[in-house]
């Protein structure tokens, strides 16, 4: 077959690839109360398109959106595939009611953001057996801060079976999950500049016998820390008293715990004058807002933790990712 034929038989498919995407994500979005905004075509590590879509809550009037990227020959119509993709839609759906949708808070005391995560999973051109994702963390303080941090997340191949597929809907949690573990040991620093530092995603986080992921072990006392850690940063600092979700499925996850238990933790704080509790959404009250130097004291001692067990070949650059 002739070169030019052959290309315009390949320009076809993928321009229908791209359509169906598109319009199976339209309707999906659509049972999630969730608006497409805007589709356009981005490129993964290795120059592969992709489609990136801009979601909106229906109705929504305050311009909040999340970012979703996929594969742009992904199919996740697939029985074993649409049920994860319904509940990525749904959980985001809630999530894009919180002032800032795409930040969150580590259990040692670090508002974040997450941002310019680029997907889907690529394998390493290290020669190391895994799948990387390249993204930023940026510290959300209130005070518009440079610190941040670029990584390279690393998923191991035995990892990479456990995963449906290794899109973003399919790992974001146990992704973003992992980052704040990480922060949690000390074992990324937030930086004005600075190298790709490693975020390891290993089996260790995951039980196959239980069939469930595992990142921190907490009790009742660290997850109503937790909540008011949640409530001061994103609902007192960044949104202005605004409320946000309290049963995240993402949280539940990181603290190994239910989305049950955050609400009735939320409640117990709401008896205390610290939180206002509407659903399974929480704002933080004055009373919350008053104990801001015990917050930003806590800020500080996370982001000096992180300095001592710094791997500083990661600042020469000797680090290959």
């Amino acid at each position: 077959m002739e070169a030019a034929p052959l290309r315009r038989m390949e320009f076809c498919l993928m321009t229908s690839l791209k359509t169906s995407l598109t319009a199976s994500m339209a309707q999906a979005a659509q049972r999630a109360s969730l608006t497409l905004v805007s589709t356009t075509q981005g490129t993964d590590f290795n120059g592969h398109p992709t489609t990136i879509f801009e979601l909106a809550r229906t109705g929504d009037t305050t311009g909040r959106t999340l970012r979703l990227e996929l594969s742009e020959q992904f199919d996740f119509d697939k029985p074993e595939l649409l049920p994860a993709m319904t509940a990525h839609l749904a959980e985001e759906a809630r999530r894009l009611r919180n002032p800032v949708p795409n930040a969150g808070v580590t259990l040692e005391g670090l508002p974040i953001s997450f941002r310019n995560f680029r997907w889907p999973f690529h394998r390493s051109t290290s020669g190391a057996d895994s799948y990387i994702v390249h993204g930023e963390i940026h510290l959300e303080d209130g005070t518009s801060s440079p610190l941040h941090a670029r990584i390279a997340a690393a998923m191991t191949v035995t990892f990479a079976d456990i995963v449906p597929a290794p899109e973003q809907p399919y790992a974001e949690a146990f992704l973003y999950n992992a980052v704040r573990k990480t922060l949690d040991q000390g074992q990324l620093e937030m930086l004005k500049s600075g190298n790709r530092q490693p975020v390891p995603i290993t089996t260790r986080y995951y039980s196959r016998w239980e069939r469930k992921f595992f990142f921190t072990e907490t009790d009742d006392a660290s997850r109503l820390q937790y909540l008011l850690l949640k409530c001061f940063w994103l609902s007192g600092v960044l949104g202005s008293g605004q409320p946000v979700w309290i049963a995240d499925p993402r949280d539940a996850q990181y603290l190994n715990t239910s989305e049950a238990d955050l609400l009735r933790m939320a409640a117990h704080e709401a008896a205390e004058g610290l939180l206002n509790l509407d659903g399974e959404y929480a704002s933080a009250t004055p009373t919350l807002m008053a104990r801001a130097a015990e917050f930003r004291e806590r800020l500080d001692r996370a982001l000096s933790i992180t300095k001592p067990s710094f791997n500083e070949s990661m600042r020469s650059g000797q680090a290959n990712m």
